[in-house]
């Protein structure tokens, strides 16, 4: 038995598991942080349903759905539960709406960008960087890329992705209840889309942009 698990123990493959582990505590933090800043603003402009059910929080398990989560990392599109929202607290409904649904994909740029600026802090150190600070440094290139690709897919107009709470927001007043009614639809066809791969080439050459302009700041 002591044979068996020293053989074991040498042909795990170390690197497929720190990659996995790297992939899974980004798409952990990418989630955490668009959602809570959808909390965030909602609570700015009024609505304390988010800080209620205790939602204003870097907790992971406070925001992560274990499906979309296990989607995410294994599929590339996944999903954390929702944020509540009650936009009868906002003294503009569809605006306030529109700035809560913006919030989730704004901070997932800002956090891409703090990321790469601390791993081009990383980059520049002085000395030959040893196995810890490889994997960070790794980690932290890798959790800016998905935080972009969280970020522009959120953008995509198709409910109830942030980006058709944007696109709704400047419909006249009774298109826009009307299209909300049918929001859950969107799901359905967000899953079509991811299962016959419509527009995943154009959102990768977004990403790669985006990233690209990114990097061209700090490195």
């Amino acid at each position: 038995m002591l044979d068996y698990l020293q053989e074991f123990w040498k042909q795990f493959n170390w690197s497929a598991a720190l990659a996995a582990l790297e992939r899974m505590l980004g798409v952990l933090l990418c989630l955490t942080v668009h959602e809570s800043c959808h909390g965030l603003a909602a609570y700015a402009l009024g609505d304390p349903t988010a800080k209620e059910q205790r939602r204003l929080s870097f907790n992971p398990l406070h925001h992560i759905d274990w499906l979309g989560l296990a989607a995410m990392f294994l599929c590339g599109f996944g999903w954390a539960k929702p944020v509540p929202v009650d936009m009868r607290y906002f003294k503009n409904p569809r605006r306030g709406m529109a700035i809560t649904a913006l919030a989730g994909p704004a901070s997932n740029f800002l956090l891409a960008l703090l990321l790469l600026f601390i791993a081009s802090r990383l980059y520049y150190l002085p000395g030959e960087a040893g196995g810890v600070l490889i994997w960070v440094f790794s980690f932290l290139l890798t959790t800016a890329v998905l935080s972009i690709g969280l970020g522009l897919f959120n953008l995509i107009p198709i409910p109830p992705l942030d980006g058709s709470k944007v696109l709704f927001a400047l419909l006249p007043e009774g298109a826009y209840y009307t299209l909300m009614r049918y929001e859950r639809y969107g799901m359905a066809l967000l899953l079509l889309l991811v299962w016959f791969d419509v527009g995943s080439s154009a959102l990768s050459t977004a990403i790669y942009a985006v990233y690209t302009w990114m990097m061209r700041l700090f490195f």
